[in-house]
Protein backbone atom coordinates (compact mmCIF):
# COMPACT_ATOMS: atom_id res chain seq x y z
CA UNK A 1 0.00 0.00 0.00
CA UNK A 2 0.90 3.44 -0.99
CA UNK A 3 2.19 5.87 1.89
CA UNK A 4 -0.48 8.46 2.73
CA UNK A 5 -0.05 12.03 1.41
CA UNK A 6 0.50 15.21 3.52
CA UNK A 7 0.81 18.55 2.83
CA UNK A 8 3.22 20.95 4.30
CA UNK A 9 3.52 24.69 3.49
CA UNK A 10 6.32 26.85 4.39
CA UNK A 11 9.69 27.14 3.12
CA UNK A 12 11.56 27.78 6.50
CA UNK A 13 14.26 25.76 7.69
CA UNK A 14 12.02 24.06 10.35
CA UNK A 15 9.51 23.15 7.67
CA UNK A 16 12.59 21.73 5.30
CA UNK A 17 13.37 19.65 8.84
CA UNK A 18 9.57 18.62 9.23
CA UNK A 19 9.17 17.41 6.26
CA UNK A 20 12.23 15.21 5.84
CA UNK A 21 11.21 13.76 9.13
CA UNK A 22 7.43 12.95 8.32
CA UNK A 23 9.00 11.16 5.18
CA UNK A 24 11.20 9.31 7.54
CA UNK A 25 8.07 8.24 9.30
CA UNK A 26 6.45 6.38 6.29
CA UNK A 27 5.09 9.05 4.65
CA UNK A 28 4.56 11.00 1.53
CA UNK A 29 5.30 14.56 2.02
CA UNK A 30 4.48 17.67 -0.58
CA UNK A 31 6.20 20.36 -0.03
CA UNK A 32 4.65 23.84 -1.22
CA UNK A 33 6.56 26.96 -1.17
CA UNK A 34 6.11 30.82 -2.83
CA UNK A 35 9.16 30.95 -4.62
CA UNK A 36 11.61 29.33 -6.86
CA UNK A 37 14.63 29.98 -4.15
CA UNK A 38 12.44 27.84 -1.69
CA UNK A 39 12.00 25.33 -4.03
CA UNK A 40 15.62 25.36 -4.49
CA UNK A 41 16.38 24.54 -0.93
CA UNK A 42 13.70 22.13 -0.23
CA UNK A 43 15.09 20.18 -3.34
CA UNK A 44 18.44 20.43 -1.80
CA UNK A 45 17.31 19.29 2.09
CA UNK A 46 15.83 16.15 0.27
CA UNK A 47 14.18 13.98 -2.15
CA UNK A 48 10.62 15.44 -1.55
CA UNK A 49 7.78 16.71 -4.07
CA UNK A 50 8.00 20.61 -4.32
CA UNK A 51 5.47 23.07 -5.69
CA UNK A 52 6.90 26.45 -6.57
CA UNK A 53 4.64 29.13 -6.42
CA UNK A 54 2.00 31.64 -4.52
CA UNK A 55 -1.50 30.76 -4.19
CA UNK A 56 -4.70 32.44 -2.70
CA UNK A 57 -7.29 30.75 -0.53
CA UNK A 58 -8.72 28.97 -3.87
CA UNK A 59 -5.65 27.38 -5.36
CA UNK A 60 -4.79 26.16 -2.12
CA UNK A 61 -8.12 24.39 -1.79
CA UNK A 62 -7.89 23.23 -5.24
CA UNK A 63 -4.34 21.45 -4.53
CA UNK A 64 -5.17 20.10 -1.07
CA UNK A 65 -8.57 18.20 -2.71
CA UNK A 66 -7.02 17.35 -5.72
CA UNK A 67 -3.78 15.76 -4.25
CA UNK A 68 -5.54 13.06 -2.23
CA UNK A 69 -4.27 14.55 0.72
CA UNK A 70 -5.40 13.14 4.40
CA UNK A 71 -3.35 16.59 6.42
CA UNK A 72 -2.23 19.43 6.13
CA UNK A 73 0.85 21.57 8.23
CA UNK A 74 1.34 25.08 8.06
CA UNK A 75 5.14 25.60 8.68
CA UNK A 76 5.23 29.02 6.83
CA UNK A 77 7.33 32.23 7.97
CA UNK A 78 5.25 33.40 11.72
CA UNK A 79 5.02 36.59 9.90
CA UNK A 80 3.22 35.02 6.72
CA UNK A 81 -0.28 36.07 8.08
CA UNK A 82 -1.92 36.18 4.16
CA UNK A 83 -0.69 32.28 3.45
CA UNK A 84 -1.84 30.90 7.35
CA UNK A 85 -5.16 32.58 6.83
CA UNK A 86 -5.54 31.53 3.22
CA UNK A 87 -4.09 27.92 4.23
CA UNK A 88 -6.67 27.43 7.12
CA UNK A 89 -9.93 29.00 4.65
CA UNK A 90 -8.78 26.16 1.87
CA UNK A 91 -8.26 23.42 4.59
CA UNK A 92 -11.59 24.14 6.38
CA UNK A 93 -12.97 24.08 2.14
CA UNK A 94 -11.45 20.96 1.60
CA UNK A 95 -12.06 19.15 5.12
CA UNK A 96 -9.00 18.55 6.15
CA UNK A 97 -7.19 19.26 9.73
CA UNK A 98 -4.01 21.81 9.30
CA UNK A 99 -1.75 21.55 12.17
CA UNK A 100 0.24 24.81 12.41
CA UNK A 101 3.99 24.56 13.29
CA UNK A 102 5.15 26.19 16.29
CA UNK A 103 8.05 28.51 16.60
CA UNK A 104 9.64 29.96 19.49
CA UNK A 105 9.66 33.38 20.47
CA UNK A 106 11.71 35.61 21.90
CA UNK A 107 11.33 37.38 24.96
CA UNK A 108 11.78 41.32 24.22
CA UNK A 109 12.16 43.15 27.55
CA UNK A 110 14.00 46.62 26.82
CA UNK A 111 13.51 46.68 23.24
CA UNK A 112 11.00 49.11 21.06
CA UNK A 113 8.07 46.86 19.63
CA UNK A 114 6.04 48.05 16.73
CA UNK A 115 2.83 46.42 15.88
CA UNK A 116 3.72 46.84 12.07
CA UNK A 117 5.89 47.80 9.72
CA UNK A 118 4.52 51.72 8.81
CA UNK A 119 5.21 52.00 13.06
CA UNK A 120 8.43 50.47 13.43
CA UNK A 121 9.49 52.97 10.78
CA UNK A 122 8.15 55.90 12.73
CA UNK A 123 9.85 54.83 15.37
CA UNK A 124 12.94 54.73 13.32
CA UNK A 125 12.47 58.23 12.58
CA UNK A 126 13.09 59.47 16.21
CA UNK A 127 16.21 57.87 16.10
CA UNK A 128 19.41 59.04 14.34
CA UNK A 129 21.82 57.13 12.85
CA UNK A 130 21.70 54.71 10.01
CA UNK A 131 19.74 51.95 9.84
CA UNK A 132 19.86 48.01 9.15
CA UNK A 133 16.62 46.45 7.98
CA UNK A 134 16.54 43.06 8.51
CA UNK A 135 12.69 42.22 7.88
CA UNK A 136 13.20 41.30 4.42
CA UNK A 137 11.99 43.43 1.32
CA UNK A 138 8.21 43.26 1.76
CA UNK A 139 8.72 46.09 4.38
CA UNK A 140 10.56 48.04 2.22
CA UNK A 141 7.96 50.16 1.18
CA UNK A 142 7.27 51.33 4.83
CA UNK A 143 10.79 52.68 5.79
CA UNK A 144 11.84 54.29 2.05
CA UNK A 145 8.62 56.31 1.83
CA UNK A 146 8.66 57.49 5.68
CA UNK A 147 10.28 60.93 5.87
CA UNK A 148 14.25 61.68 6.40
CA UNK A 149 14.96 57.29 6.36
CA UNK A 150 15.64 56.31 2.63
CA UNK A 151 19.43 57.91 2.81
CA UNK A 152 20.54 55.78 6.09
CA UNK A 153 18.65 52.82 5.58
CA UNK A 154 20.29 49.44 4.86
CA UNK A 155 18.12 46.75 3.84
CA UNK A 156 19.48 42.96 3.95
CA UNK A 157 17.51 41.42 1.65
CA UNK A 158 17.82 37.54 -0.20
CA UNK A 159 20.10 38.08 -3.35
CA UNK A 160 17.55 36.87 -5.65
CA UNK A 161 16.08 39.32 -8.60
CA UNK A 162 12.70 40.15 -6.88
CA UNK A 163 14.21 41.37 -3.51
CA UNK A 164 16.82 43.76 -5.81
CA UNK A 165 13.91 44.65 -8.12
CA UNK A 166 11.87 45.82 -5.13
CA UNK A 167 15.32 47.84 -3.85
CA UNK A 168 15.51 49.60 -6.93
CA UNK A 169 12.08 50.45 -7.29
CA UNK A 170 11.83 52.15 -3.91
CA UNK A 171 15.06 54.24 -4.53
CA UNK A 172 17.70 52.48 -2.53
CA UNK A 173 20.80 53.00 -3.45
CA UNK A 174 22.72 50.13 -4.62
CA UNK A 175 26.09 50.65 -2.03
CA UNK A 176 23.21 50.55 0.56
CA UNK A 177 22.15 46.58 -0.18
CA UNK A 178 23.15 44.07 1.47
CA UNK A 179 22.05 40.88 -0.65
CA UNK A 180 22.95 37.96 1.53
CA UNK A 181 21.20 34.38 2.39
CA UNK A 182 20.71 34.21 6.36
CA UNK A 183 20.65 33.17 9.26
CA UNK A 184 23.63 34.70 10.34
CA UNK A 185 26.35 34.47 13.29
CA UNK A 186 26.92 36.93 15.91
CA UNK A 187 30.11 37.52 14.46
CA UNK A 188 28.58 38.55 10.77
CA UNK A 189 25.99 40.29 12.35
CA UNK A 190 28.23 42.12 14.55
CA UNK A 191 30.46 42.97 11.17
CA UNK A 192 27.55 44.26 9.13
CA UNK A 193 26.61 46.59 11.97
CA UNK A 194 30.69 47.86 12.01
CA UNK A 195 31.01 48.16 7.88
CA UNK A 196 27.45 50.49 7.43
CA UNK A 197 28.25 52.42 11.27
CA UNK A 198 24.59 50.81 12.16
CA UNK A 199 22.30 53.15 15.28
CA UNK A 200 19.39 51.13 14.55
CA UNK A 201 18.42 47.23 14.13
CA UNK A 202 15.00 46.21 12.93
CA UNK A 203 13.96 42.94 13.25
CA UNK A 204 10.83 40.27 13.25
CA UNK A 205 11.23 37.51 15.70
CA UNK A 206 12.56 34.73 13.49
CA UNK A 207 13.43 33.04 16.84
CA UNK A 208 16.58 30.75 17.54
CA UNK A 209 15.65 29.16 13.72
CA UNK A 210 16.03 32.85 12.43
CA UNK A 211 18.78 33.49 14.15
CA UNK A 212 17.28 35.55 16.51
CA UNK A 213 19.80 35.52 19.24
CA UNK A 214 22.76 36.26 17.25
CA UNK A 215 21.49 39.43 16.06
CA UNK A 216 20.03 40.85 19.45
CA UNK A 217 23.71 39.64 20.32
CA UNK A 218 25.66 41.83 18.26
CA UNK A 219 23.09 44.77 18.71
CA UNK A 220 24.16 44.29 22.63
CA UNK A 221 27.60 44.12 21.68
CA UNK A 222 27.90 47.07 19.27
CA UNK A 223 25.38 49.26 21.16
CA UNK A 224 22.95 49.32 18.54
CA UNK A 225 19.06 50.26 19.33
CA UNK A 226 16.39 47.56 18.60
CA UNK A 227 12.91 48.06 16.98
CA UNK A 228 11.67 44.79 16.89
CA UNK A 229 8.00 44.42 14.84
CA UNK A 230 5.59 41.96 17.18
CA UNK A 231 4.70 38.48 15.52
CA UNK A 232 1.07 39.15 14.32
CA UNK A 233 -1.98 37.05 16.29
CA UNK A 234 -3.21 33.61 15.36
CA UNK A 235 -6.03 32.04 16.20
CA UNK A 236 -6.32 28.46 17.37
CA UNK A 237 -3.36 26.30 18.99
CA UNK A 238 -0.17 25.61 17.13
CA UNK A 239 2.21 22.21 17.46
CA UNK A 240 5.54 21.02 18.32
CA UNK A 241 7.50 19.09 15.55
CA UNK A 242 7.51 16.39 17.67
CA UNK A 243 3.62 16.64 18.10
CA UNK A 244 2.95 17.08 14.50
CA UNK A 245 5.34 14.06 13.76
CA UNK A 246 3.30 12.33 16.54
CA UNK A 247 -0.28 12.76 14.98
CA UNK A 248 0.36 12.35 11.92
CA UNK A 249 1.92 8.98 11.75
CA UNK A 250 -0.53 7.70 13.56
CA UNK A 251 -3.02 8.71 11.61
CA UNK A 252 -0.96 7.85 8.43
Amino acid sequence: MSPRRVALFGGTAQGRELALALEKAGLEVWVSVATELGRELQEAAGELHVRAGRMDAGEMTAFLREGGFFAAVDATHPYAREASWNLRAACEAAYLPCYRLRREETPLPGYLLAGDAAEAARLCGAIPGNILLATGAKELPAFCREPGLLDRLYPRVLPVAESLAACRREGVPPGHIIAMMGPFSHRLNLALMEQFSISVLVTKDGGRAGGMPEKLSAARERGVQVVVIRRPEEPGRDYTREEIIGILSKEG
